[in-house]
């Protein structure tokens, strides 16, 4: 008979009343020392597809890693049914410690924070010149966010037969960022293909852009024809149409030369979840001139010690004005 109140012992507790055979709780996990390792290619409701060895494999998180989700990138450590063959389910039961995060918000104001891609090496903002015109603000927002998450960035301009780079590059001169301008004609031709894969080899390279800059057909153009992703037609005034990416995807790169992980084309993106003085560590040539700042300072206030670190010749005042246009995306929305 079970006992309870005055009278309950420590069995008592460690058993869950209520159902027979009930085995006392415990904190020890398996080790699983057997796992094999693998890398997430995909996410799509729950089943996971990863890359382990040679083999494609489909799997589950295993309940003990909780709330923990695995992401597009996450290097993962597996056990069960490692053959890939059709119907079979294998278990993630270690997630490894990430070293990059590319994170966003739906919107400024939304709390909730969407882990898109994990150890990504660099990520790719795809930007039309034209049809539809450049976005700044998105681009910007991309950049925060890639400097916050650990990775570098690389702007990849799109459709220059239909006009010039110049007055974006201009912009986007001072942060020193690398870039590669393509043509609907290069992209045919593979001269662009070639020119763009120079930057993405030996490395994870996440791809970011607005609907209808041709990320997609970028990405077709970069990897295996087997492994192509359909392309369709989204209208480039109000973005609507079929989307053709709608969840993230890592594709390996000819002659397993590193990896290009597609993602979903974005109308926003949102910077909830940055803190802005980790966006300083981008400008390790402004950062030594915070020291003077004021506790908590903007960097855009009248007492800020970045404009006298300037002045005295220690950085570019360009570099000063990026870094503010930077964190006052926070404050904006893209269509500002």
């Amino acid at each position: 008979m079970r006992r309870y109140g005055k009278h309950t012992d420590e069995d008592d507790i460690r058993s869950r009343p209520g159902r027979k055979g009930s085995r006392p709780r415990t904190n020890i996990r398996p080790k699983h020392e057997d796992a094999a390792d693998g890398m997430v290619l995909t996410v799509d409701r729950g089943r996971l597809t990863c890359l382990v060895d040679d083999r494609v494999v489909y799997a589950m998180k295993a309940r003990e890693l909780g709330r923990k989700a695995a992401i597009v990138g996450d290097r993962v450590s597996l056990v069960g049914d490692l053959t890939g063959k059709k119907d079979t389910l294998a278990r993630i039961v270690r997630i490894a410690e990430r070293t990059s995060v590319l994170r966003r918000t739906a919107d400024d104001d939304d709390p909730y924070e969407r882990v898109v891609v994990a150890n990504a090496d660099q990520l790719a903002i795809v930007t039309a010149l034209a049809d539809p015109e450049p976005r700044p603000r998105l681009i910007d927002r991309c950049l925060v966010a890639a400097y916050d998450g650990g990775l570098d960035p690389l702007l990849v301009l799109t459709k220059s037969d239909l006009s010039p780079p110049d007055e974006l590059l201009e912009l986007y001169g001072a942060l020193g960022v690398p870039y590669v301008v393509t043509s609907r004609a290069e992209l045919e031709s593979g001269e662009a293909v070639d020119r763009v894969r120079k930057h993405l080899d030996g490395k994870i390279t996440a791809f970011v852009g607005h609907s209808g800059v041709g990320k997609t057909t970028l990405v077709n153009a970069l990897v295996a024809r087997e492994r192509r992703r359909l392309t369709g037609h989204v209208n480039a005034v109000t973005g609507r149409g079929r989307h053709t990416t709608t969840s993230a995807l890592a594709l390996p790169l000819p002659d397993d030369d590193g990896w290009l992980i597609d993602t979903p084309g974005v109308r926003s993106f949102g910077l909830h979840h940055v803190d802005p003085s980790r966006v300083i560590h981008a400008f390790p040539d402004l950062e030594p001139g915070t020291e003077g700042c004021p506790r908590a300072c903007s960097h855009d206030e009248p007492d800020c010690a970045l404009d006298e670190w300037v002045s005295e010749g220690h950085a570019d005042p360009a570099r000063l004005y990026s870094l503010r246009r930077l964190l006052a995306t926070r404050e904006r929305h893209e269509g500002d």
